[in-house]
C-alpha cells in the first residue's frame, strides 16, 4: 500500500508541474497592472480567511496558538504584499547610466515550494505571492502531518488568483506528499527552482537535486542581554519570541545568555513574566525526555510549557509561559542547547560582552550558524561590534527575536523564509522574497568603443528621470510601450489582445505591447532618432 502511495505522490507531483508550466507560459506575458491585481487579489483572500486557516493548521499540526497562527497569516499575506507591491517585475525595472544599461524583468518558470508543518499556512501563502509576483507557478510539496491546511490555504489564494484573470493551475499543492513525490517534484523538466523552508535534511535534498535551489536551515537564536540594556524590555521581549506561537517559527530565541550584573534583576524580572527555572533533577528529566541526547524529540515542538513539564515527567504552575534551565556549556554535553522550537530557554550568565560574544557564536555554531542573533543593549559600540563579528546574518536588536527576523517589528523585509547564508549551507543570507524569484535581462549600451561610426548609444530617457538616480523616475516601461506602441500605429487596450494565450507560443511581444518581434526590430533601430 505505502508503494503505491508513492508512485501515485510521483504521478500526481509530475502532472501537477505540467499543468503549472502550462499555466505559467501563459501568465508570463501578463502586464504589471495585471500582475499586481491578481497578487494584491490573493493577499486579501489569504488575510480575509486567516482565523479560518489558523484554526485548520492547529487542529491538523497541534503546534502553536491559534491567535498567533493568525497574525503569521495576516503577516504572510498583507504584509508581505505591502512590501513588494511597489517592486517592478515586468519589463523594464531599473534603467541605469543615463540610458546606457536597462535592466529587464524575467519570470523564473515553475517554483516548488517545500512547505514546513510548523508554519504551514503562512509560508503556503507566503509562497504563492512571492511567486506569482514575479510571473512564476508554484508547486507547493506539504509536509504529510500538514497536508490538509496547507492545500485549503493554497485553494484559498488560487481561486482568488484565477477570479482575478490569472490562468487556471498556475498555484498547485501536493495531496500525496511523500518524500518519493517531494523528490520527484524538485527534479522535474518542468521545475524551473527549488524554495526549500524546513528541516535540514529536507534542505540538503533540495540542493541535490540538480535545479536552482533557496534552502533555508535551522537557527539556535541566542538572545544577549549586555549590562547597559533595558533589563525589563529584554526579558519581555524574549519571554514574547520564545512563546510566540509556542516557539516554531526557527528565529524564535533557544537561548537567554545575561551580563552578569544584570543576573539577579534578569531572573527575579522573568519569574514575573511566568518563567519557571527547573532543578537540577527537573532539567536532568529535560534532557532525557525533551533533548534526548542533543537530539529534538518533535513530539514537544510547538508544545505550551506546562504540557511539556508534565511529559517530561514533572508539573509546574499551569501560567507557566518558560521554561528555563540553567546551563554552563554548549553542545552535546549540554543537550539543551539544542535549538528547541519550544518555550524553552537555556540559560546562562557571563562576566561581559566579549564572553557573551564567545558563548553567541558558540550556540550559533551549534546548529544556527548564519541564521538569527538577538542583542538587548543600549551601548552601540558594543552593538556594532555584535553586528561586525556575529557569524550571523539576522541580527536585531531590542526587539523580540522571532518576528523581528521575520520583519514585523524591524525593517527587514517580511518573509516566511530567512537565509542563512553560505555559513549555514545556503546560496542566500537575506530574507526571501520576491526579489528572489526572478531573473534579470540586462540591455548595454557601448561605453568604450573599439570602432568608430554613428550608432544608438543609448535610450532616451524621461525628462523626469535623474542622471545621478538608478531608478527610472515614474513608469519608464510605460513610457516606451506608448512609444513602441505610436511607432508602430498599433495602440492595444489590453497588452494580451493582440499576444497568443497559447501555452508555448514563440509569438511574444515585447514589453507586452501586442507589436509583433519583426516590428519591434524596426522600431529598436530607428527608436533614438
Amino acid at each position: 500500500m505505502n508503494f503505491d502511495k508513492d508512485l501515485q505522490s510521483i504521478q500526481e507531483a509530475r502532472s501537477l508541474a505540467a499543468t503549472a508550466k502550462e499555466a505559467q507560459l501563459e501568465f508570463k506575458h501578463f502586464n504589471q497592472d495585471q500582475v499586481d491585481k491578481i497578487v494584491k487579489a490573493m493577499a486579501d483572500a489569504g488575510y480575509k480567511e486567516a482565523e479560518r486557516l489558523a484554526k485548520l493548521a492547529h487542529e491538523e499540526t497541534g503546534f502553536g496558538k491559534v491567535q498567533d497562527k493568525i497574525v503569521k497569516n495576516q503577516f504572510g499575506t498583507r504584509n508581505v504584499w505591502e512590501s513588494i507591491k511597489d517592486l517592478k517585475t515586468v519589463g523594464v525595472i531599473d534603467v541605469q547610466q543615463n540610458g546606457k544599461v536597462l535592466k529587464i524583468a524575467e519570470p523564473m518558470g515553475v517554483v516548488a515550494a517545500l512547505v514546513p508543518s510548523t508554519n504551514p499556512t503562512s509560508t503556503a501563502m507566503f509562497k504563492a505571492i512571492i511567486s506569482l509576483k514575479c510571473r512564476n507557478g508554484i508547486v507547493a510539496s506539504p509536509h504529510p502531518k500538514s497536508a490538509r491546511c496547507t492545500a485549503e490555504s493554497l485553494t484559498v489564494v488560487s481561486d482568488a488568483a484565477e477570479k482575478t484573470g490569472a490562468p487556471k493551475g498556475l498555484i498547485q499543492c501536493i495531496s500525496i506528499p511523500t518524500l518519493e513525490g517531494t523528490d520527484a517534484l524538485m527534479k522535474d523538466k518542468n521545475i524551473a527552482v527549488i524554495l526549500a523552508t524546513g528541516s535540514t535534511p529536507m534542505v540538503r535534498a533540495a540542493y541535490s537535486a540538480g535545479k536552482p535551489a533557496y534552502g533555508v536551515g535551522a537557527g539556535n537564536v541566542p538572545a544577549f542581554i549586555e549590562r547597559t540594556a533595558n533589563y525589563q524590555k529584554a526579558v519581555a521581549d524574549i519571554v514574547f519570541g520564545t512563546t510566540f506561537d509556542n516557539g516554531v517559527l526557527c528565529s524564535s530565541e533557544q537561548a537567554m545568555i545575561v551580563d552578569r550584573p544584570l543576573r539577579d534583576k534578569v531572573i527575579e524580572e522573568a519569574k514575573r513574566n511566568g518563567c519557571y527555572f527547573v532543578s537540577q533533577e527537573e532539567k536532568k528529566k529535560l534532557e532525557n525526555s525533551v533533548a534526548r541526547g542533543a537530539k529534538l524529540n518533535a513530539d514537544i515542538v510547538g508544545k505550551p510549557a506546562p504540557w511539556i513539564a508534565n511529559y517530561a515527567g514533572f508539573s509546574v504552575p499551569n501560567n507557566t509561559t518558560v521554561l528555563m534551565a540553567e546551563c554552563t556549556k554548549v553542545g552535546k554535553d549540554e543537550p539543551l542547547s539544542i535549538e528547541k522550537l519550544s518555550p524553552m530557554l537555556a540559560f546562562y550568565t557571563v562576566d561581559g560582552w566579549l564572553e557573551g560574544c564567545h558563548r553567541c557564536i558558540e550556540l550559533l555554531e551549534f546548529g544556527g550558524i548564519g541564521h538569527t542573533l538577538a542583542i538587548h543593549s543600549n551601548d552601540k559600540e558594543v552593538i556594532m561590534k555584535f553586528a561586525l563579528e556575529k557569524p550571523a546574518f539576522r541580527i536585531v536588536v531590542n526587539t523580540p527575536s522571532s518576528v523581528g527576523a521575520v520583519g514585523y517589528t524591524t525593517g527587514l523585509m517580511p518573509s516566511m523564509t530567512l537565509g542563512p547564508g553560505t555559513w549555514g549551507g545556503s546560496i542566500v543570507s537575506e530574507n526571501v522574497t520576491a526579489m528572489h524569484l526572478m531573473n534579470v535581462k540586462t540591455l548595454a549600451f557601448e561605453v568604450n568603443p573599439v570602432n568608430s561610426g554613428k550608432c544608438v548609444t543609448s535610450f532616451d530617457l524621461p525628462q523626469s528621470f535623474s542622471a545621478k538616480s538608478t531608478q527610472p523616475s515614474g513608469n519608464f516601461t510605460k513610457q516606451i510601450e506608448e512609444r513602441l506602441r505610436a511607432r508602430a500605429g498599433n495602440p492595444v487596450t489590453n497588452p494580451l489582445d493582440n499576444v497568443s494565450r497559447k501555452a508555448g507560443s514563440t509569438k511574444n511581444v515585447v514589453l507586452g505591447t501586442g507589436i509583433s518581434e519583426e516590428e519591434i526590430q524596426k522600431i529598436i533601430r530607428e527608436f533614438n532618432k
